[in-house]
């Protein structure tokens, strides 16, 4: 599900962190870093478990309409195209959601089911929802094409299930992005209502990803103090307490995969942290950054201190 850039704005993030708390302590923090990951997979989860619940919460709604005393016809005879749809039904029985769902009791929407209502409301007011009920017959790429728009125009974009993931756990805020990308991903390839293929992904792609987090965050800050030093006098138009924190955390990461990663290539390095600058940091940080690592690469390639080796050979 993660992918390194990905990885390393948690690093980023979990130092900035350790810098603005005072903390020296490596390991707590180091703790906190794989917590903010970890998360990742119980937004997931929240996020195909509220898919389930929409689901769910609307056969519960026409229940009760057919059970009134004075039920219409149109109570008597829901549309049941909606509840009936075949992405809820894939969902709803598949083994591996259900049982990661519980193994890690995620169990949000029981207890604030008022946020499953008000996404069913706004689902229900728009243009998609009263196109697709228009008639009572279920094709599969009608009911996926249905879910993903859904998903993307209504769901995703909503302000109050946003805020709601943002108070709940701050952490996520960065997160949400990610894995919305994965669940319309997901959806997209599901095949037919007998698709089995579907499954709760790895947070990471390999042992080699963690691997890289973990070295990444424990690189960076045990060697501050030296990284800092490589860029230090090479912004003579800068005084350094000007220098965005930000911007000073991403140079010494930048640099310490220069120097410590040897498997990472150097466009990599440089293209992935640019991107990192353009969305945390200033409207200029990204120029500034880049031209001081440019510079210190053709120094440390003049210096014969770029010691790349397989894939880092790339340039």
């Amino acid at each position: 599900m993660l992918n390194r850039r990905h990885i390393r704005i948690k690093v980023m993030q979990s130092i900035f962190a350790m810098h603005q708390n005072g903390s020296d302590n490596l390991e707590k923090e180091e703790k906190f870093l794989f917590y903010s990951i970890d998360n990742i997979l119980d937004l997931y989860l929240l996020m195909f478990s509220m898919l389930i619940e929409l689901s769910k919460k609307e056969a519960q709604f026409i229940e009760q309409s057919k059970a009134k005393h004075l039920a219409t016809v149109e109570d008597k005879n829901a549309n049941m195209k909606f509840v009936d749809n075949a992405v809820f039904k894939i969902l709803s029985h598949n083994h591996s959601l259900l049982q990661a769902i519980e193994n890690r009791k995620i169990n949000n929407w029981t207890l604030n089911d008022d946020y499953i209502l008000l996404l069913l409301k706004a689902i229900k007011k728009s243009d998609l929802y009263a196109n697709y009920m228009r008639n009572r017959t279920n094709t599969f790429v009608d009911d996926q094409e249905f879910i993903v728009a859904i998903f993307m125009e209504v769901i995703a974009p909503n302000e109050k299930l946003y805020d709601y993931l943002e108070d709940y756990k701050l952490t996520w805020v960065d997160d949400i992005p990610v894995v919305n990308t994965q669940i319309i991903k997901q959806l997209k390839a599901l095949k037919s209502i007998d698709d089995t293929s579907f499954y709760v992904p790895k947070l990471y792609k390999d042992a080699e990803d963690k691997d890289f987090a973990t070295d990444l965050f424990r690189k960076t800050i045990l060697n501050e103090t030296d990284l800092a030093k490589e860029f230090i006098n090479k912004t003579p138009n800068w005084d350094t307490e000007r220098i965005a924190e930000i911007d000073t955390i991403i140079l010494k990461m930048a640099i310490c995969e220069f120097l410590k990663f040897p498997s990472v290539p150097v466009k990599v390095t440089i293209n992935e942290y640019l991107e990192i600058a353009k969305e945390y940091s200033t409207p200029k940080s990204s120029i500034f950054i880049n031209g001081i690592l440019d510079n210190l690469v053709k120094e440390f390639q003049a210096n014969d201190r770029l010691k790349k080796t397989g894939r880092g050979l790339m340039q």
